[in-house]
């Protein structure tokens, strides 16, 4: 006997939505079971603001976060410090950083770390180009906006075996510089995702960081 299944655009729905990371069959099916029982223009609206969100947000081209112009607005926001970066994994972590509001400087999104044992080298992430900002902040290059020189280097990634080593990697390299490297670590759990951590902890780890280079 054959067995039933979902119409076909449902499962096309279905299928879709299970692309998306974290999202198994279950949670897809009921995803897509309540875009099929709302309303009409719901459905529009979520395909409206995927469509724009795709078409409009793009990656900075100072920090490489996530923007909607080609500088972001706080690169280009004049009344930050401009001589402190702090270096996180993700866009997500940075956002989770500004929410805490315990940090005024500039940011560098690696969008990776450096993890040996999955195959993954420097050259996949953006630690050159951290490499060029700051050489070129002692050069007096600019950068579309005007960067003084680099003074201390914030590392923001989480507090695991590949944060470590990403880490430990940009500091070695930025030795030439002889900038001031230093890395949170007060408040993070060993092991923990700065994403997930609440505004107090996160503060509390950006006022407690520690320097890791000499």
């Amino acid at each position: 006997m054959k067995q039933y299944q979902f119409p076909l655009s449902m499962r096309q729905l279905i299928a879709e939505f299970s692309k998306l990371p974290a999202i198994g069959e279950k949670s897809a099916t009921r995803l897509a079971y309540h875009v099929i029982n709302g309303q009409k223009e719901e459905a529009q609206r979520l395909a409206t603001a995927i469509l724009a969100a795709k078409e409009k947000v793009c990656v900075c081209e100072v920090c490489f976060g996530l923007a909607e112009e080609k500088v972001c607005p706080i690169c280009s926001d004049l009344n930050r410090d401009r001589q402190t970066i702090c270096v996180v994994e993700k866009p997500a972590d940075l956002i989770a950083i500004e929410r805490s509001g315990g940090f005024n400087g500039l940011y560098h999104v690696l969008h990776g770390l450096w993890s040996p044992l999955r195959g993954i080298g420097p050259e996949e992430t953006k630690i050159s180009e951290l490499l060029k900002r700051i050489r070129q902040s002692f050069e007096n290059v600019d950068l579309k906006l005007a960067l003084p020189k680099v003074e201390e280097l914030i590392i923001a990634t989480s507090t695991t075996v590949e944060g470590d080593a990403t880490a430990l990697y940009i500091a070695k390299n930025v030795a030439q510089f002889g900038i001031k490297v230093s890395r949170i670590a007060q408040g993070l759990p060993k092991g923990g995702e700065l994403e997930y951590s609440d505004q107090g902890t996160i503060t509390h780890a950006l006022n407690g960081r520690s320097r890791i280079n000499s």
